[in-house]
């Protein structure tokens, strides 16, 4: 299953991994424990996918890129962002593993890993 949205590498930059699902499992276990179907997400913290939780609480309305842990549902902004609550969620949390909240990107990424799948 391709999980790459638009923006994001092929699996040409894979191809010294494997492929497929035990190819992921190996390089990243919590990626293969997250499974790849989005209809097994969490639904978002506060019921809400199209703002930052942690800007709201702040004040603040601009961010770039939001993103969604795939352990709670929190909602938070890319590090792109001047705030980079996503990461800060992972850090303060350990959850591992988030996905892209934007429209149309199916890609999740593994903080520990550091890598996409």
């Amino acid at each position: 299953m391709r999980l790459f949205g638009r923006g994001n590498r092929s699996d040409d930059a894979d191809a010294g991994a494997g492929t497929g699902a035990g190819a992921t499992a190996q390089r990243c276990p919590e990626l293969a424990r997250y499974g790849a179907d989005p209809a097994g997400d969490p639904p978002p913290e506060n019921g809400r996918n199209d703002q930052c939780q942690d800007c709201v609480q702040l004040g603040e309305q601009h961010w770039s890129h939001l993103r969604e842990c795939l352990e709670c549902g929190h909602i938070a902004c890319c590090d792109s962002s001047p705030r980079k609550h996503a990461t800060a969620h992972f850090t303060a949390s350990g959850h591992p593993v988030m996905r892209s909240a934007e429209p149309g990107e199916l890609w999740r990424w593994c903080y520990v890993h550091q890598v996409m799948g």
